[in-house]
């Protein structure tokens, strides 16, 4: 079986099961205990906030550890907000291909809490301009949210700009870079927040981080024993902070080498499935694109049948979204690109992992194949 899946997630890597196994066996006391089994166990906590915080360019206290990357975006996004909406502010700005924890977190605050909400139109492949961002920044705006790279098309956005952009008008920002941890670098874009999650780059799915500036306020969404700095209650995950660390420091260690390996891979595939299936069509940008991910329509096609065809040849992928999975509704992303959704719903999308080095010749064929099998109703 070809695994090429993996957006949605990826394997837990030797290095950080191995770096992981002490805490969840002879180091395996609660960080908050005053004994030394617990001092033992907040000591690695320590040391793994202190090297997150190096990849991110933060200090350690501005680095709290989450249960994954959707949990991340939610304190980032409610957090900043509600502490800001104290202050007078009460608009929020983002654009309509984000994640899903993104899109409901900010539709949360428009419901419950008053929010205005901006969701600025990107460009037809997936692109945020300063320019356009701009004029929807407002006296009263308290965050902008954007996805650093874009979980469906892998479009990336010119992070840098958009921050600069924002906080020319005072406006914090805060990046998803789930998709972006592991293949791009995350210590100088300048923004104010940045949220990641562990299982998509080698660490164990039940961890995430969300990074954030100490001049920035932040209302905590879970309350208790006020773990995380009083920012987020409840006993840390001291194995998946590790874990998670680790899987930083391996993954920035490769990250110039194995990005440019795999873009390489990534572009030959792209260049023979446009050359060998004629309905073929690329989505999101052909050239700020993230090194593994590969993604098309097929019209006349379905998406789903032709990922069947695909899984019969030993090749695993996906449609888009796995938060979006077992839905029959196109994916909000292609629409907002301004695909139609007949051809929207014929969407399939490659993401390779970090240590891919080829295959190419046969995966081409084998979605050539597919598409081919799907077109001729078997």
């Amino acid at each position: 079986m070809l695994y090429l899946d993996n957006a949605a997630t990826t394997p837990v890597r030797r290095e950080v099961l191995e770096a992981m196994l002490p805490f969840l066996t002879t180091r395996f006391g609660n960080p908050s205990s005053h004994h030394t089994v617990g001092e033992s166990a907040a000591d690695a906590l320590a040391e793994a906030r202190a090297r997150v915080a190096r990849h991110f360019g933060m200090r350690t206290s501005d680095v709290i550890f989450t249960s994954g990357g959707t949990e991340a975006n939610n304190l980032a996004i409610k957090g900043i907000a509600i502490a800001a909406h104290k202050r007078g502010k009460n608009h929020i700005v983002t654009t309509p291909i984000e994640h899903e924890s993104i899109l409901e977190s900010t539709s949360y605050l428009e419901r419950i809490h008053g929010f205005a909400v901006d969701r600025v139109p990107v460009d037809g492949e997936g692109r945020l301009s300063p320019d356009a961002l701009l004029p929807a920044l407002r006296d009263s705006t308290a965050l902008v949210s954007v996805g650093f790279a874009n979980n469906e098309v892998g479009t990336i956005q010119d992070a840098a700009a958009l921050v600069t952009c924002a906080h020319e008008r005072g406006v914090p920002v805060h990046l998803d870079a789930v998709q972006a941890a592991g293949w791009l670098r995350l210590d100088d874009t300048g923004a104010d927040a940045l949220s990641i999650a562990g299982h998509k780059l080698g660490a164990p799915k039940g961890i995430g981080v969300l990074a954030i500036r100490g001049r920035i306020p932040l209302e905590p969404l879970l309350h208790g024993g006020g773990q995380e700095r009083g920012r987020r209650s409840g006993t840390e995950n001291v194995a998946g902070a590790v874990g998670i660390a680790t899987a930083l420091d391996v993954a920035e260690a490769e990250r110039e080498e194995s990005a440019a390996r795999v873009a390489l891979l990534r572009d030959d595939l792209i260049r023979r499935v446009l050359a060998t299936v004629p309905t073929a069509t690329l989505t999101g940008d052909p050239t700020w694109r993230l090194p593994g991910t590969a993604s098309f329509t097929f019209a006349g096609t379905s998406g789903e049948a032709v990922l069947l065809e695909l899984e019969r040849r030993g090749v695993v992928s996906s449609s888009g979204s796995a938060c979006a999975a077992g839905s029959d509704e196109p994916s909000h992303v292609l629409l907002a690109l301004g695909i139609a959704p007949e051809v929207a719903q014929t969407a399939v999308r490659v993401t390779f992992s970090h240590t891919a080095t080829g295959g190419i010749d046969d995966l081409a064929s084998a979605v050539a194949a597919s598409v081919a099998a799907v077109a001729s109703g078997g």
